[in-house]
């Protein structure tokens, strides 16, 4: 019994400051719940913390009062009607943290007028505790894989045999093994070719001058006379032709016997 009377006792103890910390907010201030109203700025300065309250006070009939998300919000969605608040005094209670949206359903008081009231409610002490990170057994990739542990004596497995090669550097052009090294092959021995004779150019005397060989032009005086031009050839006469005689005909006799 006692210790339920010592639990009653501290959860009144924690409760009692909370409760008596509560602030009723009149949202809007003498303006209360109406039109052309920036309610964005009245509270942009307010703390809100769990447990205050919203005061909407308004003229019954002309105004009405809508929890909706942010989507709604945004939009000026009207939810149904019998989710309204309409008595022209109402109070919310801001019983849990996080974004709280309201507004007016009647008309277009919403989209056109602006009469909504976006909030974010706290925990009395600030936000929500975070909750308590969850410890991971992650294997670090560079810690040293540990020793295999030691097993009881066993035969060796045979070691498997290993030809007897040399293996030089990577840049060693070729393998060198043990086995004996290949015979060098010989080229075969041809007869030497003949040489062709060769006769030397004949070597010019650098003194010697050399001649230049010019032909012979005639050239003739520009003043001397020009030959005389060609004499025409006499043009013979043709030969006579033969004077063509008349024939001798007997003469005719005469019509006119008479005569």
């Amino acid at each position: 019994m006692a210790s339920n009377k010592l639990l009653m006792l501290s959860v009144v103890a924690i409760c009692l400051p909370a409760m008596a910390m509560a602030t009723d907010y009149l949202v809007g201030d003498d303006s209360g719940w109406t039109i052309n109203f920036d309610y964005q700025a009245w509270a942009k300065d307010k703390a809100f913390y769990v447990g205050d309250k919203l005061v909407f006070q308004y003229p019954k009939g002309y105004h009405n009062v809508f929890k909706v998300n942010g989507t709604a919000f945004k939009n000026c969605d009207i939810p149904p009607a019998n989710q309204a608040l309409s008595s022209g005094n109402d109070t919310v209670v801001l019983n849990t943290p996080g974004r709280k949206w309201y507004i007016c359903g009647v008309s277009n008081h919403c989209s056109a007028y602006a009469q909504k009231l976006f909030i974010t409610v706290q925990y009395q002490y600030g936000w929500a505790p975070a909750p308590t990170p969850q410890i991971l057994q992650v294997s670090q990739p560079w810690a040293p894989t540990p020793a295999p542990t030691p097993s009881s004596p066993s035969t060796p497995a045979p070691t498997p045999s290993v030809p007897d090669t040399i293996v030089t550097d990577p840049w060693a052009s070729s393998l060198i093994s043990s086995s004996p090294p290949l015979p060098t092959p010989i080229a075969p021995s041809w007869p030497p070719a003949p040489s062709l004779p060769t006769t030397p150019a004949p070597t010019p005397e650098r003194w010697a001058p050399t001649t230049l060989s010019v032909p012979e032009t005639t050239v003739t005086d520009p003043w001397a006379p020009a030959p005389a031009p060609l004499a025409p050839s006499p043009i013979s006469s043709p030969p006579s032709l033969p004077t063509p005689t008349a024939p001798s005909w007997p003469p005719a006799p005469s019509p006119y016997p008479w005569i």
